[in-house]
């Protein structure tokens, strides 16, 4: 059974054009440092999930594509990395702590930015409207999902 999730990354860092723009469109989701987050690719997500590609930490956020699930979970390697912002010097490499799974980008949408979700009245109920959500991934249910994809980004 599908699942769908809405996967935040940073644009300076990888966009959604970086993503299409990569060997087969496809990604290592890395950096995520939340263990509900880390729990949700660990334990729920699965290969072919859809994915709401969101921009975070920029002028406009939102929604700036979709994307899929094409791997199975395996070790962040950034968590190792001294060079690198997400290094976790407490992660031991025969037990890593933080995990990643590659996502593919299918398409570049235009940009349903975060005001127009919360301006939209049947995505109130959405995880990453809630009030002191700031997870890096949230699951979406299949209705939201629909929604986006049917109506709102509809081309």
């Amino acid at each position: 059974m599908t699942a769908y999730w809405l996967m935040k990354s940073e644009p300076d860092e990888c966009s959604i054009d970086d993503a299409l723009a990569a060997p087969k469109a496809t990604v290592p989701w890395t950096g995520v440092r939340n263990y509900q987050a880390r729990n949700f690719m660990r334990d729920a997500m699965q290969v072919g999930d859809g994915v709401l590609f969101y921009h975070s930490s920029c002028p406009e956020p939102g929604i700036a594509g979709l994307a899929r699930v094409v791997s199975g979970v395996y070790p962040d390697p950034t968590q190792f990395d001294p060079q690198s912002p997400y290094f976790d010097p407490k992660s031991p490499v025969e037990k890593p702590r933080w995990l990643l799974r590659d996502v593919q980008a299918e398409k570049k949408t235009r940009l349903l930015s975060l005001a127009e979700l919360r301006a939209t009245p049947e995505l109130s109920d959405m995880v990453v409207l809630q009030r002191g959500s700031r997870l890096s991934i949230t699951p979406v249910s299949e209705a939201h999902w629909r929604f986006i994809t049917g109506r709102l980004l509809k081309d």
